[in-house]
């Protein structure tokens, strides 16, 4: 069974993509040295490149570099962020532009929340800004989308990296109804800058402001979110409630990062068959692979 997405048209900055017929693979380069899942092997721009290279050779349909983490516990989004927008992009726009060098036709997003970084991105060749923040940690963001003609992910946050640990829990029906309203409400502000709304694309944001539990239970109910009329994108690839889950297989500790690419396939697969009309991955290889099986029961079930 599963979800019945719609088959629509996300304008980036020069093309159309088409989502819903098949799932969209986005392959993460984080140019990083503190990211929570590959930390600093990619720091070095040749290497990020590389590595780059590899994702799309795996099957990547597109790339989303990130030059500063969001890790829960960071100080990203805050007036005293890490990592400043000069810093970012002094990491960032070298390797952007050497993957356009070896690969012209290559579709980039960054994955940044700072305006002045996602301007200099889009003019060095980026299509899309993903912005974990969904246009509330910078007020000049969504304008800088919107002259631009980029592409957009919207993310749903629930307060900033280093409060996410210690947010109160809440009820499944409370938790959906947070999350689609910070939706509709980033969706009204791309609205009032003139973002097109065929340039958007809603991710709920597992793991970015959600306890535990609460992760699997906006999971279970994601496909109420296609109610807001964009298509969905989930990242879920390698997240912290997924190593917890498997706490009785590894002597009731989290798994390693390196031991959680079976739960990531199978949420991905979970939240494909709930909606996701593309999916935010570390191993792209297995994810495409994962993403076939997931389409053709949705296949079968249309």
């Amino acid at each position: 069974m599963g979800v019945r997405r719609a088959i629509t048209s996300w304008q980036v900055r020069t093309r159309t993509l088409e989502l819903g017929r098949r799932t969209l693979v986005m392959g993460v380069v984080n140019i990083t040295p503190d990211s929570f899942s590959d930390g600093g092997l990619f720091l070095d721009s040749e290497k990020a490149i590389a590595e780059a290279m590899r994702l799309i050779e795996e099957g990547a349909d597109l790339l989303d570099l990130g030059a500063e983490s969001t890790r829960p516990g960071s100080r990203a989004g805050g007036a005293d962020a890490a990592v400043s927008a000069e810093e970012e992009q002094v990491r960032l726009l070298p390797v952007l532009e050497g993957i356009l060098r070896a690969k012209p036709d290559a579709v980039l997003s960054v994955d940044t929340y700072k305006a002045a970084t996602a301007r200099a991105a889009l003019a060095a060749g980026a299509e899309i800004v993903n912005d974990v923040s969904g246009f509330t940690w910078d007020a000049e963001m969504a304008q800088v989308c919107a002259e631009s003609g980029a592409g957009v992910v919207v993310t749903h946050t629930r307060g900033r990296p280093d409060q996410w640990r210690t947010q109160p829990q809440l009820e499944p029906g409370a938790l959906l109804a947070l999350v689609r309203s910070g939706l509709a409400g980033s969706l009204a502000v791309a609205q009032r800058a003139g973002v097109a709304a065929d340039a958007v694309v809603l991710d709920p944001g597992y793991g970015f402001g959600k306890r535990f539990d609460e992760n699997y239970a906006l999971l279970a109910r994601q496909a109420e979110l296609l109610a807001l009329g964009r298509p969905l994108l989930a990242g879920l690839s390698r997240k912290s409630f997924l190593g917890q889950t498997l706490r009785p297989l590894f002597g009731g500790n989290d798994a390693p990062l390196d031991s959680r690419e079976n739960a990531s396939l199978a949420a991905m697969t979970a939240a494909i068959l709930n909606g996701a009309s593309m999916v935010r991955v570390h191993a792209v290889r297995a994810a495409v692979e994962a993403a076939r099986i997931g389409d053709a029961i949705l296949d079968a079930g249309s």
